[in-house]
Order: structure tokens, then sequence, then C-alpha cells
């Protein structure tokens, strides 16, 4: 039944776009993505079908979205094992120049003036209305460069609004300029006190792990491949890093590591669950152009130096709402009985309409259901008891904690 309930909530989360051929859990047919000739294919794609993967549309790519295993399995291995997920279908970009810090934190909320060399920050695209263009994570490397990682989804919209901003900037005589990276990009998110990532990457690097720290980055040969940038950080909640590799070596790299028996593929639904129970959100679901940081839980993104400057897009919104607080809040949710999936309406007491859950799924580590979602300020305190909209019935949810399955981040021993 768990098994069930839980492939209706993942595949209910995948683009609509895929409806075609092959029926899935929630009843609605999906079309396997590898016949779909305009879909762009990463680096693994051939890889991915050989190895059994189930391929599907996702952000315009052909995407694993399982393997042989099945989803509660994979979700299971990753927090007891280690698993590698394909994520080559992300922006990588470089921003070089002496005015390289300038010119980003002209886009973004955070504060990358302050951040040590190697060190890196998830931050946030916004827009003059305060509204969440993208999430991205920029690391300020000691090479002459920050680097830049966002989502596939955004990736057009992301790179057009960093150039239309360098003409800006050129055009005012700073020195800044981008470079849109060819190599891609591949993530290793593990479980760190069974076998853990240090211990199976560490065999193929000559740097000692102990020193690389949640959002630190090296650039370091992995298993002899030159030119690799490893970055600890993840999108499950566990220990993890995440390659980028020249495309030429994604292939070869990935059957290294799979060599150790601990570490098996993964696709985008056990990496959706994973995110889910660690209460990260999915750009598209969970935040938007329409939703604002205040709004999101996400003021921790906004640097303290920014805040009292007010000179990042969207400040004379954004900063107001963190003191005066805001009509709606992202919280997390669990409830009992049928799962609840994205746009489910969150009622009141007494029937009230109060909320929509953006992100929804059986948590199998929890074996209860796990969701987040927006809902008026006078219900987003920990422990207030609401109910949700299931197939016409109210059932009964309480506003929780997130994440809700605690994160194990590598800060160092």
């Amino acid at each position: 039944m768990l098994a069930r309930a839980f492939a209706n909530a993942l595949c209910n989360r995948l683009p609509r776009e895929t409806l075609t051929v092959g029926l899935g859990a929630t009843g609605r047919q999906y079309r396997q993505a590898s016949t779909e000739v305009a879909l762009k294919k990463t680096p693994l794609y051939e890889f991915h079908r050989a190895q059994g993967g189930k391929m599907v549309e996702f952000a315009g790519w052909s995407m694993p979205v399982q393997y042989k295993d099945s989803h509660i399995n994979s979700h299971m291995h990753t927090r007891q094992h280690c698993s590698i997920f394909d994520v080559s279908h992300m922006l990588q970009t470089k921003v070089y120049g002496r005015d390289r810090v300038k010119f980003i934190e002209s886009l973004i909320v955070g504060d990358i003036a302050e951040l040590k060399d190697n060190q890196g920050t998830l931050s946030l695209f916004t827009n003059t209305k305060g509204g969440i263009m993208d999430d991205l994570i920029v690391t300020k490397t000691d090479q002459g460069y920050l680097y830049v990682v966002s989502n596939a989804g955004c990736a057009d919209k992301d790179s057009a609004h960093m150039q239309a901003r360098l003409q800006e900037f050129k055009a005012a005589g700073h020195d800044v300029d981008l470079e849109f990276m060819e190599e891609k990009y591949i993530g290793v998110f593990v479980l760190f006190k069974c076998p853990s990532m240090a211990q199976v990457l560490q065999k193929g690097v000559g740097d000692d792990l102990r020193k690389l720290t949640f959002m630190t980055s090296v650039l370091t040969p992995v298993f002899g491949i030159q030119g690799c940038r490893v970055t600890r950080c993840g999108y499950t909640g566990e220990d993890g890093v995440e390659i980028s590799v020249p495309s030429g070596d994604v292939v070869s790299l990935t059957e290294k590591l799979l060599a150790d028996s601990e570490v098996k593929l993964a696709g985008l639904g056990a990496r959706d669950s994973l995110r889910l129970e660690a209460g990260l959100c999915l750009y598209g679901n969970d935040i938007d152009e329409t939703t604002t940081p205040v709004e999101a839980s996400l003021v921790w993104t906004i640097g303290k130096r920014r805040r009292q400057a007010q000179d990042f897009p969207g400040a004379d919104i954004i900063v107001p709402q963190i003191k005066a607080k805001t009509q709606r809040k992202r919280v997390g949710l669990i409830s009992t009985g049928p799962p609840v999936r994205q746009h489910t309406p969150v009622l009141s007491s007494d029937g009230r309409v109060i909320g929509e859950v953006t992100s929804g799924c059986p948590s199998p580590c929890l074996k209860q259901n796990v969701a987040m979602g927006y809902v008026e300020a006078g219900f987003s305190k920990v422990g207030t008891s609401i109910k949700v909209e299931v197939r016409k019935k109210a059932v009964p949810a309480v506003v929780s904690k997130m994440p809700f399955v605690p994160t194990k981040y590598y800060m160092g021993q």
C-alpha cells in the first residue's frame, strides 16, 4: 500500500507534458522520454538506459525517474548507503572580472563578499516585485571567478537574466564577464555514518575530504580525471558532494564510483522524496516568482549587510516583510490516511480554505505523509491542528517543523 501511494505522489509531480505512453501509478499515462527526439540528453543518457533507467521528460531533458529498484528501495538505499544522481542538466556559470561580486550581488539576495575562498552559499535570484526567479548556489573560488549552479528548468531564463545585466554592467564601465560551462554535473548523496560518501570518494581523490566541510569546494582530480570540482553539499539532507566533471569523462567516473558495492544509481523519484523529507524546496512547486523569500521561510538566505543596504532586486518589498510579517507562510505538514499532493487545499478546523499544498508524498523513513505548502500566517505555528482536503474529504493534519528527517551535513570534526 505504501509503495503504491508513494508512486502516486511522485508521479503526480512529473511534468504533465509526459502524458502519452505507459500507465503511471496515478492512472495517468507517461510518455517514454527516449522516444521524444526534441528532448535534450545528458552525457549519461545511454548509460541510464543500459542500466534499466525509466526515462521521462523533466525540464526539457530526458531523465531517469527510477531504475530496476522501486522508489522506496532507492530512497532508503540513499539514506542508508550511497547513491548517484545525474544532475548534469543543471546550468553552470563562471563569473569573471574585478566587479564579479558586485555583479552577482546586483541579481541575488546573498552576501557573496563575506564568503571565504572556496566557500559557497544558497541564494535566490529575485525580481523587482520581490518574487523568487530561481534558487542557486554561488561559490567564491580561489581561481579568480565565481562558480554558479542554477536549475535546469530555469536555465534559459537565468542565462538571459544574467546576460542582460552583464550588458548593463559593461555599459557602465564595470569589469565582468560570463562563461556558461560545457562541463557536466553529477551528484553523489549518501548517509555519512554508514559506508560514508567520504569513504567511497576518498579512495579516488588526493585531498583529505575531512577538510572539505559543508558548502565548501575544491578543484581536484577524481579517480585520475583532471579538472573536477568537488563541492560538499546535497539536495537530500545527507552528507554528499556534487562533482563537476568534463563531459567526456562523466560515464567513466560514474562507472568507477559504481564499482563500490555500496553505490547505486538513483532517479528523480527518489531525489524528490528525499528532498521533501529534508524540507528543501523544488523551484516551480514550492517557490516561484509569486512567492517572496519571507513567505517561503527563506529569510536566512538574505545577508545581514544586504538587508541593511537594501540593494538587491525587490528589497523595498522583501525587507519590510521581515519585520511586518506576511499574510502567508511556507510550513511543513504531517497527516495520516491518503497522501496529500500538490494543489491539495489546506483547511481550518471549521472547513475554511487557508492555504494549499505545494509538495507532498508518503515518507518512506517516517511511514506517514509529509508535505509542505503555504497557509495563512495565523495557522503557521508548529503544532497547529488543521485539515487537508483529499478526495473531497477533510483529513486531519498538523503543522510540523522541517526538516522532517534530521539532516546530516558534514560541518567538520
